[in-house]
């Protein structure tokens, strides 16, 4: 076999083509380049929203006012939120993909090579928009991530630049999605079927799918909010006849299926490890793929548990609890297949295998409170407090963020021909689980005994679970600087352990059938499959 990989894979020849110095990185159009570009851009949001993170929690730390005041403390939780989601997370994965969408499935390149470049050249305006709003007049914008009017018509200039960033961000995600799914549909190897495709591939291509439905209509929702800021209009004015309630059902259209676009991914990144260390083939293969479509259509008909405190009618509530309920079934199909998938396998816990074992845990907890603000009643009563902050944090963080740690320990070898120390993943990995643990658990009871969020201030009772949170919170933020600092950044300068082409035994793909690092080019010639394995054949 790797008589035939040198051919597929060697790029010695091709060292030529490949550009150098800031010319590679600015124009560069190789998928490789444009990943490694996405996930240092979205780590630096990562650190910009967490460093936003970490004011909230400061000011929280003890009843009083603090540090700062009640209009910077609704900016910072605003900010927070945007740039996390749309600056952290989202670009994330888009950077998994485009370094591994190709590798698995035997491509050269994305489809759309200058498309990709343009896409994520596009973020950076965005981000540095966002991230400067705070020093416009009257500040950064302060009415919560969801940007709900009325206030969004009350705001600063600073309304209207994150408007434009959105727009941004939103045009780089259809861009970048249109890429993926003509890459996936159209640039697999000969032999390689859809249902012979690894998991991560099929999450991507479910989740570019409801990135293309649901991005315009975010983009709708903010231009009307523009054009009532500004010409006249008023959609969400009650003064001139428009119902701010409006914001809320076209927000939440796009922002239920948003949450899944977050997560997705990561059920992909998970699907591939856990087989890999527990040295078996993944349980239910096409239950898992069914189960990512049902999520992703699912995901269009519960936008309304978000407001179920708006006066909705009983019959519409009922509608939309039993809905939401409805989509713990394909979630609790994929955890079931994962954990069938270790059952009496041999597994090994490298750090990789940590943080997929620390998702499955977290996850499942974060779903179950998920399950429980899925009915109406209940939610009535949460609605709006830190229990809800409690049980997103842990779906999007020890969520989405768990497992792209989890990638990036599994693939890294592959990316830097580096060996990362395994040591110090695993403490990242502890002191990732146990202070994320001590932030965000506190606050399921906190929202059980009535603390509102986004306030700067609160009573007495409610002190001391949140300075437990907020030691916490800054301890989960040194955890990532450790992770920066002591794991990627001697992994980018090729300190390490040589990594070997296929450095877990036990791994599947195509991506481990080439050197490691992966050179410049790959596959240019496409390898011919054997289709009932997806290995190379000569």
């Amino acid at each position: 076999m790797s008589a035939v990989l040198d051919h597929h894979a060697h790029d010695d020849h091709h060292d030529h083509h490949a550009p150098t110095g800031w010319r590679r990185w600015v124009f560069a159009t190789n998928h490789k380049d444009i990943g490694t570009l996405y996930l240092l851009f979205s780590f630096s949001m990562l650190m910009i929203g967490g460093v936003l993170a970490l004011g909230i929690r400061a000011e929280l730390f003890q009843p009083g006012l603090q540090f700062i005041n009640p209009e910077l403390f609704n900016q910072l939780t605003t900010m927070h939120g945007l740039i996390m989601v749309f600056g952290a997370i989202m670009p994330a994965f888009v950077g998994f993909a485009n370094w591994m969408i190709p590798l698995q499935i035997g491509a050269s390149d994305m489809a759309f090579a200058r498309m990709n470049n343009f896409s994520f050249w596009l973020m950076i305006p965005a981000a540095l928009l966002l991230s400067t709003s705070f020093f416009m007049p009257g500040g950064a914008p302060a009415a919560g991530w969801t940007l709900y009017a009325p206030l969004t018509l009350q705001m600063g200039p600073s309304m209207d630049t994150g408007i434009f960033a959105l727009h941004l961000l939103g045009a780089s995600s259809i861009m970048g999605s249109i890429n993926i799914i003509v890459t996936i549909l159209n640039m697999r190897a000969p032999g390689m079927t859809l249902m012979k495709m690894p998991m991560f591939c099929w999450t991507w291509l479910i989740t570019a799918y409801l990135l293309i439905a649901v991005m315009p209509v975010l983009a709708g929702a903010i231009t009307m909010t523009l054009t009532d800021r500004h010409f006249g209009t008023s959609f969400f004015n009650p003064a001139g006849g428009g119902d701010p309630v409006m914001y809320q059902h076209i927000f939440w259209f796009f922002g239920h299926p948003e949450v899944y676009i977050m997560i997705l991914p990561a059920f992909g990144i998970i699907s591939q490890i856990v087989p890999a260390f527990a040295r078996k083939k993944l349980f239910g293969y096409a239950s898992m793929v069914y189960a990512t479509s049902s999520i992703a259509i699912l995901s269009f008909i519960v936008w309304a548990h978000h407001m179920f405190t708006s006066g909705m009618p009983v019959t519409g509530q009922l509608f939309f609890m039993y809905a939401t309920m409805l989509i713990a079934v394909p979630t609790a199909v994929k955890i079931f297949n994962w954990i069938a998938t270790m059952w009496q396998g041999s597994m090994t816990f490298e750090t990789p295998m940590l943080f997929a074992v620390g998702f499955i845990f977290v996850f499942t907890l974060g779903g179950f409170t998920g399950l429980i603000l899925a009915m109406a009643p209940i939610d009535i009563q949460l609605h709006d407090t830190y229990y809800v902050v409690a049980h997103f944090h842990y779906v999007l963080v020890a969520g989405s963020l768990y497992a792209m740690f989890a990638g990036y320990y599994y693939w890294s070898p592959k990316w830097t021909g580096v060996m990362y120390n395994e040591t110090r993943g695993k403490i990242h990995f502890w002191w990732s689980l146990i202070a994320f643990n001590v932030t965000f658990f506190p606050m399921h009871f906190l929202g059980l005994a009535g603390m509102p969020r986004r306030y700067a201030d609160y009573p007495m009772q409610f002190a001391d679970f949140n300075a437990i949170a907020s030691i916490g919170g800054f301890m989960f933020g040194f955890a990532q600087v450790y992770f920066f600092v002591f794991i990627v950044i001697p992994s980018m300068r090729g300190k390490g352990e040589k990594a070997g082409q296929k450095p877990w035994e036990a791994a599947e793909g195509l991506e481990w059938e080439v050197p490691s690092p992966a050179p410049f080019h790959t596959f240019e010639t496409p390898p011919k499959l054997n289709a009932a394995a997806n290995q190379i054949v000569a």
